[in-house]
Formats: C-alpha cells, structure tokens, sequence
C-alpha cells in the first residue's frame, strides 16, 4: 500500500490503520530517479493530469528526465532533443500532438481522418498539399513525401487512400512552396529551400554550408533542377508568383530582404545548365530601413508583413487589383512591382492572400478582410467589396486564417480550449460542410477539429487540417485598450457608464430588422442562425442554438411557406 502523503502534514485524520494491513508508505520516500521512471511509462495526457494534483507531482512531472524517456518511447529514432528552454518537454509534445488530418469533400464517408505519421519526424511544422500527394516539413528540416495509394481495407477490398505511405524526400530544408493557386492541378513542381554543404574552390579546405533551391517533381518526388547561392547569403522563406513562362522565386533573407530570380517552369525538365540573376527586390531596394518578417503570394500579387506589423502589397495584374482596392487610379502597369502601403491601426501578425480577396490578423486578435466579395468571402454579412480593410467584430483571436478562391475559413478557440473550424463564402462542392448554400458571414462547420490543431487549408476534394503543439510558442495577442473598443469611447471625467456598450442594442435592432424582411419562415430561421454566428458568444452557446434552431425548423415543416403575416 503506497500512498501520497506529506511528512511534515503528520497521520491523516482519523487515520487508525485497518487489522491487517501495513503502514502506509510515502512516495516521497521513493528515489526521485524511481518515481521519474514509474511515470515516464504513463501516456502523455496522463502524465500532465498528474501534475496537475499536488506540487510534489507537479515538480516531478516537469522533470527533463521523464520527458527525455517519453520522448525516446514516442521517438525511438530521435536522436538529438531539438531546442528552447526545455527542450525534451518539447519534443515529446511536439511529437505526441503531430498528425495530419483530412475530411473529403465528396464520397459516401464525410469523416474526419488521419494519415499516417513517420516516426523519423519531429512534430510537423507545415504541409502542403500538392495535385496528387502531400508534402510535410518537420521541426529538424527533414521533409516527407505522403503519397496518396490504392490499399486493401479490413474486408479485403481496394480502396483509394490519402496520405498512407511516406518516404524522406530531402533533408536540411528550410521552407518549400509550389504553384500559388488555390488549385492543386497547377502544383506539378515543388521548389524546396535548402542548406547543403558544398566543396571549397581549389586550393581551399573543406567545406562550406551554401543555401540553394531545389526543384522535384510532385508526382514522383526526382529532383530534376537546382541552383546553388552564395555562401555568405542566407535565406528563410520562399514564395512563388506569376505564370510558368515566367515565375518569380521570392526569397526573404535573414536580415530581411527580397531577392529574386525567374525561371521558365515549362523548361526545367530539360537536362541543360543555365544561369539565372539574382535581384534585389523593388521593395527592398526602395525602402531599405523595411526588415520583412514573412510574405504570402498568390499568382499575380504579394503581401509583405515587417517586423514592425506593417503591411505592404504588390499587384501585377488590373483585375485583381480593382478587386482588392476598388479602383485603378493608383495601378502603373510599367512598375507593378512598386510596394503600397496598408493603413491600418494595429500591428499585424500573420495574413491569408487568397484569389482576389486577403485577410489580416493584428496584435489585439483582431480580423480585417478586404476585396471582392461576391460570394461573401469577406464574412461581413453581406457581398459588398470592401476596398480597404474592414474589420468583422464577431470574431477574435483566430489559431489560423485561410483564404481560397472564393471562401474564407477561421479555426478559433473557445474558452474552454476547443477548436472549431469557421467559413463563409461559396459552399458549393462541400467546401463548406454543412452549409452546401455558402453564407455571407463566418458560421461553425460540420467538421471535427482535432484538439491541437495549429494550420489549415482546403483544396477542391479535401480540407486539411495539421495538428501540432509547440510550448515554446506562445499566444502574442495582447489585450485591447477600453479607449479602442469599437463603439466604446473612453468615458469622460463625471460621466456615468456607458448605455450601450459595444452597440449591442443598435445591433440587435439591426438583426432583427433583416429577420422581418425574410418572407419565409424557411429564410427566417436560415438568416437567425447566420445572426447566431455573428453573436459574440461562447462555442457551447452557439451550438446550443444551432441545434434548437434545427429542431425547430424541423418541426416547422412546410409551415409558413407564404409571406408573413401582421400576428407573425
């Protein structure tokens, strides 16, 4: 009988032991190396909700001994334990919480499902899925080829499976990307960022470590083109824009520049060598102070986020730019590289650049979208373009952003630390489950979200999800000033509290005036459960009235198909 007990406390109350049976024995009296192996063999969630009983438990169960064994169970082949402050806590969760999950937009089987995971990896850091397989770089730079495969099922048959079989296609990678389309059909080369170690110039010894691009095909996974930099450059990221006759590789470089160099896709299958120039970007060399945190592209523009949360854009083409901006009055076909600046009032984090539209994320968790929005892509509860960012007020803190073609998709949490997976926009092909007519405003998806989900994207036959903790990456939002609260001015000296605070009462009169023009009862209980999205409230709330309102329309029938009357 062994029982966690304090010396110092003394006997339990009322603790006069049974005929039969020993004194109890404290843990503490243990060696801690024991106890440290005992619970090294409890799974990771039971280990956590150990610590969580006692300080003694919460001590010995933040050791760097009992993660370094989980770590070596969950990772047999892991052979260093990365980086950070406590690195082997990290990668054991990093590598307990890895997976890549996916739920088809077609087919009889509209589950969530979950591909297989390498154990040569170390946690997944991005994916990219391409025309017939995905593409998965972890936290060391080793990058796996997932390759989609006919397999037998349980019962013996052939079925078509996404993502079951892996191989290493390269190692020391930094970033990768392909064609920036939302559709997959495009992406048949994958350009991957590199570091390899290349020979010294005669008369030099040994080697040094050179950045490089190198190109493979998606399909196959053979190398079939690359080009060596400069030893003393370093870069970071790579994004691709523009048409394959002429696309531009965008690399960011670790002090914060842009360089380019444009290759002719069609001809890299072509077994030749040529040289290729390496420029410095329009927006590095005319604003040579802007250090750039991170870029995002699409076929025919850019958007550059700096350190500072400034964004900048670049658009090549007219069309897509009278989308974003609603005007040409400030398009010069002859410089379409020259770098335009967002006003907006807060530092941004991180951004999604989909076909015509983008969407912002500032340091208060704020989202602002701007662009077309035909099908409502933007979730501001209409289709009007918005030609400048405009911020959507009913939703805040997002784990990730994504923008496609022509719909939009927000994986939030609640505060009760589930996910769920939020869109607006076209809902045709399923791509938005469980809402085939799309909506003008950010509502809940059908989906299951795993519990560490940390990046999305969605294709036209699946939506991806990748699933990932990190410790060392912590929530940078920061709490917003009362004085900044839309609809809440900072009160003045004497005044008393405010009578609406946030415009909730301006906003409900709206609401229910845009419930009183639908004709049906059918519309009205589609257009209340599109307010319920936009409500502030909390996700078990909103689920609660999702699920009432179905009922209710169930039970309605057919009841109320012609115009409303006065009593209704």
């Amino acid at each position: 009988m062994v029982k966690r007990s304090c010396p110092s406390c003394g006997p339990e109350p009322g603790g006069e032991e049974k005929k039969g049976r020993g004194n109890p024995i404290s843990v503490q009296l243990f060696p801690p190396e024991l106890v440290e192996h005992i619970i090294s063999f409890l799974p990771v969630r039971d280990v956590v909700a150990l610590g969580q009983t006692c300080h003694y438990f919460r001590e010995v169960c933040d050791t760097e001994g009992v993660w370094r064994r989980i770590c070596r169970r969950l990772s047999p082949r892991l052979r260093e334990q990365g980086s950070g402050v406590r690195p082997w806590k990290r990668a054991a969760i990093l590598n307990y919480t890895k997976g890549l999950y996916f739920q088809a937009f077609g087919g009889r089987r509209r589950c969530l499902s979950k591909s297989v995971a390498p154990l040569l990896a170390h946690g997944y850091r991005r994916f990219l899925p391409t025309k017939d397989h995905v593409f998965i770089l972890d936290y060391v730079g080793t990058l796996f080829f997932f390759k989609n495969a006919l397999v037998s099922s349980t019962l013996g048959q052939i079925q078509w499976k996404r993502a079951c079989r892996y191989v290493v296609l390269c190692r020391g990678a930094k970033d990768f990307a392909s064609d920036p389309r939302c559709d997959t059909v495009y992406r048949k080369y994958l350009y991957v960022l590199a570091t390899r170690e290349q020979l010294g110039v005669a008369g030099a010894t040994g080697s040094r470590a050179c950045d490089c691009v190198e190109v493979y095909l998606q399909s196959s996974g053979q190398r079939v083109f690359k080009m060596t930099f400069h030893h003393s450059m370093s870069f970071k990221q790579i994004v691709l824009v523009g048409q394959e006759t002429q696309r531009a590789l965008l690399l960011l470089t670790e002090e914060g520049k842009i360089y380019s160099l444009v290759v002719n896709e069609t001809q890299l299958d072509q077994p030749r060598s040529y040289t290729v120039q390496l420029a410095l970007r329009k927006v590095s060399h005319c604003l040579p102070h802007l250090r750039v945190a991170c870029m995002a592209s699409n076929q025919s523009s850019t958007v550059y986020i700096t350190d500072q949360g400034g964004v900048y854009f670049e658009v090549h083409t007219p069309g897509v730019y009278r989308d974003l901006f609603g005007t040409l009055q400030a398009f010069d076909p002859l410089d379409q590289q020259m770098p335009l600046a967002l006003s907006l009032p807060a530092k941004i984090l991180f951004c999604a650049l989909g076909y015509n539209h983008l969407g912002l994320v500032d340091e208060f968790g704020r989202i602002f979208m701007q662009g077309n929005n035909r099908y409502g892509q933007l979730g501001t509860g209409d289709k009007m373009d918005r030609g400048e960012p405009t911020q959507v007020h009913y939703l805040q803190r997002p784990i990730a952003l994504w923008c496609g073609l022509n719909h939009s998709l927000v994986l939030s949490q609640g505060l009760d630390f589930s996910k769920e997976l939020l869109g607006c926009g076209c809902g045709a092909g399923g791509r938005l489950p469980g809402w085939p007519k799309g909506s003008a405003s950010f509502v809940k998806l059908h989906v299951k979200v795993p519990l560490c989900a940390c990046s999305l994207c969605s294709t036209r036959e699946c939506l991806y999800m990748l699933s990932s903790h990190d410790i060392e990456h912590h929530p940078a939002y920061r709490d917003l000033p009362a004085s900044r609260v839309v609809g809440n001015p900072e009160p003045s000296p004497g005044a008393g509290a405010p009578q609406d605070p946030g415009g909730t009462a301006q906003a409900c009169e709206e609401y229910l005036s845009q419930i009183h023009s639908c004709p049906t009862l059918q519309d009205r209980m589609e257009k209340m459960k599109e307010i319920v999205g936009w409500m502030p409230l909390m996700a078990a709330q909103k689920d609660f009235f999702w699920e009432a309102l179905d009922m209710l329309q169930t039970a309605a029938g057919g009841v109320g198909e012609g115009p409303p009357t006065p009593d209704s």
